[in-house]
Order: C-alpha cells, then structure tokens, then sequence
C-alpha cells in the first residue's frame, strides 16, 4: 500500500514482488534514482517472514571504501586507529535474521564487491581485525540505478557476483514512463499533505496537471 500506482508496469512488478517476499532469496532492484527502490525493499521485508527482525539498509554511494568496509563487517577492538575498544557489530550482524538493504551496489568498489560474494556465497562475516568466522541468516536485497552489465562490460563490476545478486530481478520505471500517474499521485499528495498541515483540499487546474505531466 505504500507504492501507489494505476500503472500495469508497476502492478506487475508490485504482484511479483508479493511472490517473491514468500521466498529467501536474494532481489535486485533495478530502477533509475527516486523510483521507490528502498520503499519496495522494505516493503518486500513487511511482507516476508523476517518481518519481525531487523531491516537494515545500506547506500554504497554515501560511505567511502574504509568507512564501508567497517560499517558493512564490523570490527574488533583496537583494529584500527579510533576503533573502540569493545569494538563494533557491522551492518550485517546487525540484520541478522531480518533483510540487509544495499542500496547503489553499482557504486561499490572492486575490494567491497569481493567481500560481498563471499558474504553471499557463504553467509558468513569475518570482522575488519578478527579471526572468527561469523555466521549470518538473513535475506539480501540490492538496488542500483546503474546498468551492472555495462560496468561488467567495462571491467567495473564483477560477473560472479551480478550473477548472485540477480537471481530474482524487478524492474521499475520512472516517473516519465507512468505519466498516467501524474493526476492520481498529485491528488494523493494533496490529500495527503492538507491532512497534516490540517487545511482544506484543493485541485489543480487542467493547465497545471498538463504541466506536470
């Protein structure tokens, strides 16, 4: 109910991802910057048995390489320059059980993206400075606005890996290509908005909504 739309591309891919939130295994989300990725990603989570268990997101775009790498696996005490000294649970530690988020995974770095197929392929962490094996349950959503075949392509993005994260894709379109919505989410947005500034609904003209289309 959070992604509204009366486009039949979107329905589709809103009854694939109900079909696909039963299962465990890993989605990717495929979608240009500000489609709704993340809003289906943790929709996809409220709607899976994990539910009750942590959703923790992650955006590769934001975080450099050496912040990611601690962020990501956690480190142990003293590991670093500045690590405390009980040290840290990293983001996947932290979803266990739940769904981890990675957002922007074309982003990621040749270093990270290594870390990232072991993490799949083994549903295991080792901590930035540690020596034990951490084993993890958790379900792996990834989002990215890049074509990963092109960075393939352009030796950018590991195939290995694209392979495990594309096990089940979902494709949604931008805005551009769903005009069709334009009348009905500005309405929503209206109606929305007027709720909590507590004022009265309007409409737009015909010349407006022409516009925003």
């Amino acid at each position: 109910e959070d992604m509204v739309s009366k486009n039949q591309t979107i329905l589709d891919s809103l009854k694939v991802a109900k079909k696909l939130a039963k299962s465990d295994s890993t989605i990717l989300i495929l979608g240009e910057t500000g489609t709704g990725k993340e809003i289906l990603a943790q929709a996809i989570h409220n709607a899976s048995s994990r539910s009750k268990y942590p959703f923790v997101g992650v955006n590769f775009a934001a975080l450099s390489e050496t912040l990611l790498e601690s962020e990501l696996f956690g480190f142990e005490g003293g590991s670093f320059t500045g690590a405390k000294k009980e040290g840290r649970n990293g983001l996947f530690e932290q979803a266990h059980k739940g769904t981890i988020f990675l957002d922007e995974i074309g982003d990621a770095s040749p270093a990270i993206q290594n870390r990232l197929l072991r993490v799949l392929q083994e549903k295991q962490i080792l901590r930035v400075g540690g020596e034990q094996i951490i084993s993890l349950d958790l379900r792996v959503i990834a989002a990215t606005n890049k074509d990963l075949e092109e960075l393939i392509e352009a030796g950018k993005f590991r195939e290995d890996l694209f392979y495990r994260l594309n096990v089940l894709p979902i494709r949604l379109p931008p805005l551009r290509d769903r005009v069709d919505d334009i009348e009905w989410l500005s309405q929503t947005f209206i109606k929305n908005f007027s709720k909590k500034l507590r004022r009265s609904p309007f409409t737009f003209s015909k010349n407006a909504l022409e516009a925003l289309k």
